[in-house]
């Protein structure tokens, strides 16, 4: 678990808490002692679900997964 001085967790509080992974955690020390532990939270909610993609407008050509001619002989 890493550790870091109060004065650089003031500093770069932003930066380190960016590099940590969820469920990881850094120790804040004062003077050589430690102050306070601060955890990345595990995620638990994504900015989209599975299927929200309703009402969509786009256009897919009827022959979309036919084979090309390019590879015909490859297809026989």
């Amino acid at each position: 678990m890493p550790t870091v001085t109060l004065q650089e967790a003031q500093a770069r509080l932003p930066e380190l808490l960016g590099q940590l992974l969820p469920g990881e955690e850094i120790t804040i020390t004062d003077h050589g002692q430690p102050l306070a532990q601060v955890k990345k939270l595990e995620r638990t909610l994504w900015p989209s679900k599975a299927g929200c993609y309703r009402n969509a407008e786009f256009w897919m050509a009827p022959d979309f997964d036919a084979p090309l001619e390019d590879f015909k002989e490859y297809m026989e």
